[in-house]
């Protein structure tokens, strides 16, 4: 269970949240939409712990996330996989390593069969001994969400996953999520501009808007999700 009570967020003197109050249950599937600026990054920064609220508690589990130690954040953070709109893989390290790597700098043991179980699981088993720059969008970005599933996450936060790819990319990492959802009951929580993952998914919706929710609704079409933003 995540819950956001009261939080606000303030940077440079600018209020970027505005007393944001909601839950979001295990195995939820919940995007995140609104203007550029609206908010949707922060919310994930505040997540990770990158940020802390300047008003206002997010729990996870019921312990404060912003009552968090330095030394606290690391563990912390494996509980959450993240994926990124520019992938922020390793361009000298294979497919295999990419995955690995975060693994290893844990020291974490039965590496190797859980990198291929996770290669599998997106498909790119056969593509584990290329570099990222010998792969498409696409696949880069399912290297993407292997490497965050490897501490097996309570939450997966992705943060405009589909922004850099084109519609048939963006409907296989659609399809990657609703996997994840389905049979790994996954919370799932991603921040898009993309109507098609909205359209495959038909997730909660929770619209920003000058840093206020102004919508929050299950099973949303696109037209709702995208209303005055389309």
């Amino acid at each position: 269970m995540l819950k956001f009570r009261n939080v606000s967020l303030s940077l440079a003197g600018q209020e970027v949240l505005k007393n944001l109050n909601f839950e979001i249950v295990s195995g939820e599937l919940v995007a995140i939409v609104g203007a550029s600026g609206a908010g949707k990054s922060s919310i994930f920064k505040l997540l990770i712990s990158e940020q802390r609220p300047t008003l206002g508690t997010i729990l996870l589990d019921q312990f404060s996330i912003g009552d968090l130690s330095f030394s606290s954040i690391q563990n912390y953070r494996r509980q959450i996989g993240i994926i990124f709109q520019d992938f922020r893989l390793l361009s000298q390290k294979t497919i295999f390593e990419n995955v690995a790597f975060a693994l290893e700098v844990c020291g974490e043991k039965k590496i190797t069969e859980k990198v291929l179980e996770l290669l599998k699981l997106v498909g790119l088993t056969q593509k584990q001994g290329a570099f990222p720059r010998e792969l498409s969008g696409g696949e880069r970005q399912r290297v993407s969400i292997a490497r965050a599933l490897v501490h097996d996450p309570k939450i997966l936060i992705a943060d405009e996953a589909t922004g850099n790819l084109d519609p048939k990319n963006s409907l296989e990492i659609a399809t990657i999520f609703q996997q994840l959802h389905e049979e790994k009951n996954l919370t799932i929580l991603f921040a898009t501009h993309d109507p098609i993952l909205i359209e495959k998914l038909t997730p909660r919706v929770i619209r920003l808007k000058n840093g206020v929710i102004d919508l929050d609704k299950k099973a949303c079409t696109v037209e709702e999700a995208f209303k005055g933003l389309l």
